[in-house]
């Protein structure tokens, strides 16, 4: 997979590129990013959720309900922009934050909702473990291990880390539609038997009337998150940051960033 963006401060791959409202649905985009400071400007968002999970390096946040730290290698940020956030997100000086960014859409009920922000970091976050396995479970459940990230969305996200020659299963609720990122490592997935190795992106199978799951086998130490979520079978209208059901929407939400309606940007 060749970057979308290769220059000096900035390398991007496009792990779920746009466009693909009804095959990645509740998911819009998902980027891997590896940066230096200056690489992104302050920005806003309505009508998703933001979530970034660090691979390595140090990320700081700021954004204007007053929310600003630090994300370090293991941590997420779960990031409801609703109705409009203001923020900026930047590696630390001559410094670089490799990270995931996954866009979850927002149900059009939420579209609209007060932005709210949840941090998981890796020390806190809901852990099973199995013999050569460990499995962080940053939204949802894992055979039992609950999350406590609120969602508007219905999704479970894990991190799986897993010894070479060791198996795992992860399980789904019914309806679910999602996909396994390999981070680092090898490994053979699901019932096929499917390969995959460093920056593949395996997609899974659904099942619309029962609950699933998928077997993971690494073949060499393995790092991979898997990702899944109920799709929401509603009309997408994106433009930029924002993502809305219509287009008269998407116009209402740059009147509304013009006007000042998403309030101030986050002072340095």
């Amino acid at each position: 997979m060749s970057p979308q963006i290769d220059t000096p401060i900035h390398k991007q791959n496009l792990v779920l590129p746009g466009n693909q409202w009804e095959a990645f649905d509740p998911f819009l985009i998902m980027a891997e990013d590896n940066m230096k400071k200056g690489a992104f400007d302050h920005h806003s968002h309505r009508g998703i959720e933001t979530v970034t999970y660090m691979i390595d390096g140090v990320l700081k946040h700021k954004d204007n309900l007053g929310n600003a730290g630090e994300l370090r290698k293991g941590d997420v940020q779960w990031m409801t922009a609703g109705k409009g956030i203001l923020h900026i997100e930047e590696a630390q000086e001559d410094g670089f934050a490799h990270l995931l960014q996954l866009w979850v859409n927002l149900p059009a009920e939420h579209k609209m909702v007060e932005p709210r922000y949840q941090e998981i970091p890796h020390i806190e976050a809901s852990v099973r473990k199995e013999n050569g396995a460990e499995i962080k479970v940053i939204s949802g459940s894992s055979a039992g291990v609950i999350s406590h990230t609120k969602n508007f969305a219905a999704v479970t996200m894990v991190e799986i880390s897993l010894q070479a020659n060791h198996s795992v299963v992860q399980d789904f609720q019914a309806d679910f539609n999602g996909f396994i990122y390999i981070i680092e490592g090898a490994g053979v997935f699901g019932a096929n038997k499917v390969a995959g190795k460093k920056n593949d992106v395996l997609w899974l199978t659904p099942s619309v009337d029962n609950p699933s799951e998928v077997e993971l086998h690494a073949t060499e130490p393995l790092l991979c998150v898997v990702i899944a979520g109920k799709p929401l079978r509603e009309p997408v209208e994106a433009k930029g940051p924002f993502v809305m059901n219509t287009e008269e929407q998407i116009k209402q939400a740059f009147k509304d960033f013009r006007e000042g309606r998403f309030g101030d940007w986050p002072q340095n």
